[in-house]
């Protein structure tokens, strides 16, 4: 028996959210749209990307990032604007510009952004290598536990595998402060501490 397809049979959407994270991006959520039209399954990708720069450029008081959402057309653009700014009004509605405009003037000049990158790159090799004095160091005390995590993670944050109690160890008995489920902020390791640091990590995980 034939008969028409009706409109909705011959075009359905499906939307899923899905959000992930790789080794050199910040968290994307992709909203993956399956649209079937006469039976014939497409696949559209719309991205929805936070960006944040107060770390990279040491603006922590300004709180500067983007919200940047790719849509499939102007009418979806129109929809998502008008849910964006029910979200913003009552948050912030009008904020600052200072930071904004600092960055926007060190990626509009090329000798100011070469400086950056300069910057940027020593900042994140040094906290290569502070990770690897730790580990190196942790090693060399004699520890029984693997430290590989210390190196393989990247970024300014280390999960160090120490759990609540051995934190308020460090905290109690060596002055030493992380959050509770042992993150250690890794721009505060230098080479004038390493060598306390590993020796206070060694004495309450042993």
């Amino acid at each position: 028996m034939e008969r028409d397809l009706s409109a909705h049979e011959k075009k359905r959407t499906t939307s899923h959210f899905l959000t992930v994270r790789t080794k050199h991006s910040p968290r994307v959520t992709l909203n993956v749209m399956l649209a079937q039209s006469d039976n014939l399954w497409t696949m559209v990708i719309a991205f929805l990307l936070p960006s944040l720069s107060p770390k990279n450029f040491g603006l922590y008081g300004e709180r500067i990032g983007a919200f940047s959402v790719v849509c499939q057309d102007p009418e979806e653009k129109a929809r998502v604007e008008s849910q964006l700014k029910i979200l913003i009004r009552p948050m912030y509605s009008n904020p600052p510009v200072h930071g904004a405009r600092i960055i926007e003037i060190v990626l509009s000049d090329e000798t100011l952004k070469a400086q950056w990158y300069k910057e940027c790159k020593g900042m994140a090799d040094r906290i290569i290598t502070m990770r690897h004095s730790l580990k190196g160091k942790l090693e060399a005390l004699g520890s029984p536990h693997n430290w590989n995590h210390v190196t393989s993670q990247i970024g300014m944050f280390c999960f160090s595998g120490l759990d609540e109690k051995k934190v308020n160890r460090l905290r109690e008995e060596f002055h030493i402060y992380m959050t509770k489920d042992g993150r250690i902020s890794m721009a505060g390791v230098t080479s004038g501490n390493v060598d306390y640091l590993a020796e206070c990590m060694h004495a309450v995980s042993k």
